[in-house]
């Protein structure tokens, strides 16, 4: 997902929707997606959530109801959501936005997979870090 190619889709519109919590994104293909917030925020690809290795990814919970408070763009690659839980550190290229809008069944799937093996629930809080810098999100 790291780079933009020549053929990597563009968006040609970003919609927010509030009420619906989804990002609509039109892209150059005729490929138009609706990706809900909760998606994004634990599919971010920050290091908060991805880890900074392999096996080091931290499964997010408690995540339904986010939104997002402002969207940010970055150069002509990406941009950058402010969630309403204070994440803010994750950086959505396009090439990012198309996976995750395409493979939203196998990641929901996916998703819905890790939790079940974690004994935990999808709206659970997340774990309290103990002070780290990433807890607070």
């Amino acid at each position: 997902m790291a780079g933009l190619t020549k053929d990597t889709p563009t968006p040609q519109s970003i919609t927010l929707h509030q009420q619906s919590r989804v990002l609509e994104v039109g892209f150059s293909d005729g490929s138009e997606f609706k990706i809900p917030f909760e998606l994004m925020r634990i599919c971010s690809p920050s290091a908060e959530v991805q880890g900074h290795g392999k096996g080091q990814e931290v499964l997010q919970t408690g995540k339904r109801g986010v939104g997002i408070v402002a969207l940010e763009p970055v150069g002509n690659y990406a941009v950058q959501p402010t969630f309403s839980d204070g994440h803010s550190s994750g950086i959505f290229s396009w090439d990012y936005l198309y996976f995750l809008g395409s493979k939203q069944s196998e990641l929901w799937a996916d998703y819905e997979a890790r939790l079940k093996t974690a004994g935990v629930d999808r709206d659970a809080p997340m774990p309290d870090k103990g002070g780290h810098a990433c807890g607070n999100h």
